[in-house]
């Protein structure tokens, strides 16, 4: 159990205790928070809002954070990011992969067979990040988390037990460097933000798509395709999230409250999300399987060449970067320093 979670139950805890001997403090800040997937989602459900309870918990009121799921706030997925910095809402939860070449040094997490289990790669997203992301790339962002999902899994109409397979298929993946790799493995990518998956799917716009079991949940995926293919002790993706603040909504607060948002954001808290996610693939797989769907396991002689593709993908990712004036090689070397430290632990 991660310090944040443990935190947590102390202040829930503490808030009964004082019940109505608390006194009642006037409410200082207000901070809207918007997202893309409903409030019955996991990460909403046992991630966005656990963290909002119990920063509202510390503050004894001070700090109310009101919740737009689905969007509620207007735009659309891809325009999060800009939401966040431009004031349209104060916290957001998104992928920067919805924003190709936006946020570079993140792709190096999405990189095929890279990452680790979720929660170690999430400290090693928010270590590397605090290196290299967070006067450039996040500039006009306050940086609350960094994490990372599961093992992605393909989703599918038809059975993938290789490479072959995906010939033609066309498929919906996550992001730039995802929808590169899944290009080279011989599929038809197709962009899309998650939320528009499963009318994707029914319509058949998409043949597959690759997510991992958390999301499943809310999407209904197991409903819609009847094979899933899992890659055993691998990684074949994952993809990079950020939870952020408005840079000048954060530096307007008082001091004491802005403490409550620094103890609130950082490593534990990269590994709260991070735990959140592998608890939710552990909910959306035993729905897959009370559902009676296939699900596939490669073993590893059937992995290996999906291996040989994501090797290529990794080489050409760094040479691409070298061309921005970014380390490539560095960057993936310390990436999986941190991951295997972080494992370790």
């Amino acid at each position: 159990m991660t310090l944040f979670k443990t935190a947590i139950r102390g202040v829930a805890a503490c808030a009964i205790l004082a019940g109505s001997s608390m006194a009642v403090l006037a409410q200082d800040v207000t901070l809207k928070m918007h997202y893309m997937l409903p409030e019955q989602a996991i990460v909403p459900k046992l991630g966005l809002n656990v963290w909002a309870d119990k920063v509202e918990a510390e503050s004894e009121g001070r700090i109310k954070i009101q919740r737009f799921p689905s969007m509620q706030l207007g735009g659309t997925p891809p325009q999060l990011a800009d939401q966040v910095v431009d004031g349209v809402a104060d916290i957001i939860w998104t992928l920067p992969g919805y924003t190709p070449g936006r946020f570079p040094s993140t792709e190096v997490f999405e990189l095929p067979f890279i990452a680790g289990d979720p929660v170690a790669t999430s400290k090693a997203y928010w270590e590397l990040g605090e290196k290299y992301m967070m006067e450039d790339e996040f500039r006009g962002m306050k940086m609350i988390a960094l994490w990372v999902h599961g093992p992605g899994i393909i989703h599918s109409k038809d059975p993938v037990t290789s490479v072959e397979d995906l010939n033609g298929v066309k498929l919906r993946a996550p992001s730039r460097v995802t929808n590169q790799f899944f290009s080279d493995l011989g599929a038809t990518p197709i962009g899309m933000p998650v939320p528009a998956v499963p009318e994707a799917l029914s319509k058949g716009v998409i043949d597959a798509t690759v997510i991992p079991w958390e999301v499943t949940t809310s999407l209904k995926i197991p409903e819609l395709v009847n094979n899933h293919t899992e890659f055993p002790d691998e990684s074949l993706y994952v993809a990079t999230f950020i939870m952020a603040m408005n840079q000048r909504a954060y530096d307007k607060m008082p001091d004491d409250l802005k403490a409550i948002i620094d103890a609130n954001s950082g490593l534990e808290t990269s590994a709260f999300f991070g735990e959140v996610m592998a608890e939710g693939d552990e909910i959306g797989r035993a729905l897959a399987v009370e559902n009676g769907n296939n699900i596939i396991q490669l073993t590893p002689e059937q992995i290996a060449p999906w291996k040989e593709v994501g090797a290529e993908v990794e080489a050409a990712w760094i040479e691409e970067m070298d061309g921005k004036g970014i380390d490539g090689a560095t960057m993936v070397e310390e990436a999986k320093a941190l991951i295997k430290k972080h494992s370790t632990q």
